[in-house]
């Protein structure tokens, strides 16, 4: 069945969209669908894109192409928009470079069903799933109606108050009075009606983008402002900046994430590229301006005021079963290190964590999952919805700003809490699918050739379900005790759910802890290889506790897993490497840093006979050391940066003589680094002893957590 991945988009949040459509090609099932990337970008093109091109790191790494960017002083990166109007011709050479621009007419030609990653206008508005109707495309998620709900923060808390839901107090400013003369009255008015903290949002964004905190009288102003997509930009401190001052500070404005993008207005001046804008503000001080008033061309014309809630913050996907009935899954609590669970801190790792379920009695986790489906069913959603809420510590639920669709990287709370029934990326991207194309069935629009795809869907999903494994059992190593284990991680996730997509391999993950002279090794379940980082599910391993209520929801869904994942275990096993050689064909070693890159593991494989990725012994004995690598590679006439080894016993004999021998042999500045840790940790530009002192202070301590500064 081939399936178009529509990601990308016109909205602020395209970027999340783009590297979630990413996952989805990934993990899309290779033996039941050949997944077709359908870009769309900010300009609205639809785009048959080059499969090298999902992998940049973001979308202005590829689009516009290279050779169509103007010159930029200061290494600006833009989208397309900022390139001004663009004739037939040369939008077409510009397309050809990635990809080709597609109509909606072909859409029939390229896939039989649409799956739709996209975020917030264009997206999640029922603009896109209006299109495909149109065109007789399939598509997953809910459908028109739900979807124009779920965009629009205002209207859903109307029907919310409507069906009986608690909702925090609330108001809505409109722009033009906003702009007319009336805020002084405005923000008298919100201080009267709200007490601190009040939330400022604006009402048709996700991924938390245009939201504030605003805890005292002065931050009011700015935040309205900021969910406008408004931006003063005063002229002397402006005139202040030093160039790079002046560099990170266009770079954050102009970013879609955080700032207010391009192009804007700059008071009634149309501005397309940061670099023109640059040139204007220090116009602007050159004119003697003192405040120059910069709008978006993509702003709101409403924003919303609520008060705050305090409470456990938490997110819940809801889904439907094949009988239409709404299942909760785990709901999970959000640990933020501040009070806004922002854009960061939803899609960067290490800002916040992730707590499945929420810490709290099975009563309270249960009344959650009942008011999620009870919202789900209120906003009339199919197939999945992600809903967020807090739970005071009156014991009430507040649901917030439920959303139709939900973000797709591999740590999203979508994979993560459907691990916890038992189904891996995979087998949950094919559930949706499968249950996508039945809710099409029931609108009624096609349904007789709709229901001919799916008893064809039905019977590719029951035969590879069913079917015995004659696949390659690849176990992925991740994890390790190095300070890289968090990104071994990430690393040993994504081989995982890459093989486990494929029609060859059967992917088992295992996660290896302990220290170098007692490598413990553990077959995990998927729910606990999803887990945050290294540490936290080295966590789970020791305690080795599933929570109760995470066995009751599991047995509320297992006619969904039984269907697409067969029988599912959550124990976690404790292997050797002798039991890892009976289960593995091959070993893929995911781990960074020691033992995976020294030799360690390939010493205990080769002993067994059982084949691995990679280096072998020798060879990773010698490059888990970076003085070793060099002095080899010095030795063969290959050019390397002076280098030396520093020691512990040295230093601690005496700090400054330590200090000294090295400033004998270097000048400032120098890089010191570990001798045998990757991924550049803990690498650093030392400028002065100061500095030199403090980092080996900090590479030497006997503790994990570091030293005050």
């Amino acid at each position: 069945m081939k399936i178009g991945i529509f990601f990308g988009g016109q909205s602020r949040e395209r970027e999340i969209s783009f590297a979630g459509g990413r996952t989805v090609y990934d993990n899309l099932n290779k033996a039941i669908f050949e997944p077709v990337l359908i870009f769309i970008d900010s300009l609205g093109n639809f785009i048959h894109l080059d499969w090298k091109y999902a992998y940049k790191g973001t979308i202005r790494d590829f689009y516009p192409p290279f050779e169509f960017i103007p010159a930029s002083t200061h290494n600006f990166q833009i989208y397309i928009e900022s390139l001004g109007h663009l004739d037939d011709e040369t939008l077409a050479q510009l397309i050809s470079k990635v990809g080709k621009k597609i109509q909606p007419n072909d859409f029939s030609k390229l896939m039989d069903m649409a799956f739709l990653t996209l975020h917030g206008p264009y997206g999640e508005d029922g603009n896109i799933q209006g299109l495909l109707e149109w065109y007789h495309i399939p598509y997953t998620g809910s459908g028109i109606l739900p979807s124009s709900i779920g965009v629009n923060k205002v209207l859903q808390k109307q029907i919310m108050t409507n069906a009986g839901f608690g909702i925090p107090d609330f108001k809505v400013i409109s722009r033009s009075n906003w702009i007319s003369g009336l805020k002084a009255s405005i923000i008298s008015d919100l201080k009267q009606q709200f007490d601190f903290p009040m939330v400022i949002k604006s009402p048709n964004q996700g991924s938390s983008i245009g939201i504030s905190i605003v805890k005292i009288d002065d931050q009011i102003e700015e935040a309205i402002d900021k969910s406008f997509f408004i931006k003063r930009i005063n002229i002397n401190a402006w005139k202040q900046l030093d160039e790079l001052g002046k560099r990170l500070f266009l770079t954050k404005l102009v970013d879609i994430r955080e700032g207010i993008g391009m192009p804007v207005y700059a008071d009634s001046t149309y501005i397309l590229h940061p670099e023109e804008l640059w040139e204007r503000l220090d116009e602007g001080a050159l004119a003697g301006k003192s405040e120059v008033v910069l709008t978006s061309v993509n702003s709101e014309e409403e924003v919303l005021i609520e008060s705050f809630i305090s409470g456990r913050e938490f997110s819940c996907i809801v889904i439907e079963n094949e009988l239409g009935k709404p299942i909760a899954l785990p709901p999970t609590e959000i640990v933020k290190r501040q009070d806004l669970f922002d854009y960061r801190s939803k899609y960067l790792p290490g800002i916040s964590r992730k707590e499945t379920p929420i810490d709290l009695p099975d009563t309270a986790i249960e009344d959650i999952r009942r008011q999620c489906s009870a919202l789900f069913t209120a906003l009339h959603c199919d197939v999945y919805a992600r809903i967020d809420g807090f739970y005071t510590l009156e014991g009430t639920v507040f649901l917030n700003d439920p959303n139709t669709t939900s973000g797709m990287l591999p740590s999203s709370f979508f994979f993560h809490q459907a691990a916890e029934i038992g189904l891996n990326p995979s087998q949950f991207l094919s559930f949706i699918t499968r249950n996508s194309l039945a809710a099409r069935v029931k609108a009624g629009k096609q349904n007789t050739e709709l229901k001919r795809r799916l008893d064809k869907l039905d019977a590719a999903i029951a035969r590879v379900t069913g079917k015995a494994s004659d696949k390659i059992r690849v176990a992925v190593l991740m994890g390790g005790f190095s300070s890289e284990r968090h990104i071994s991680v990430e690393s040993g996730r994504n081989i995982f759910e890459k093989l486990a997509s494929s029609s060859k391999y059967e992917p088992v993950p295992v996660f290896l802890m302990g220290d170098e002279s007692n490598h413990e090794l553990y077959q995990l379940p998927v729910n606990i290889m999803l887990k945050d980082n290294a540490d936290d599910i080295k966590s789970k391993i020791i305690k080795n506790h599933r929570h109760p209520i995470l066995d009751k929801i599991a047995r509320e869904a297992q006619s969904i897993t039984s269907k697409y994942a067969g029988e599912v275990s959550f124990a976690i096993e404790k292997l050797n490497y002798d039991t890892l050689a009976e289960r593995a064909d091959f070993v893929f070693i995911a781990l960074h840093g020691r033992p995976g890159e020294d030799g360690a593991v390939q010493s205990e494989l080769n002993a067994r006979q059982v084949p691995f990725n990679g280096s072998d012994v020798e060879s990773s004995q010698i490059t888990i050391n970076k003085f070793e690598t060099n002095k080899l590679l010095r030795e063969n006439g290959i050019l390397v940066a002076n280098h030396t080894l520093a020691f512990k016993n040295e230093f601690e004999q005496n700090e400054n003589e330590w200090a000294a021998s090295i400033e004998r042999e270097f000048r400032y500045p120098i890089i010191a680094k570990p001798a045998d840790d990757g991924c550049s940790s803990a690498v650093k530009k030392i400028t002065n002893r100061l500095e030199l002192i403090a980092f080996a202070r900090q590479m030497f301590r006997t503790t994990e957590d570091l030293l005050e500064t």
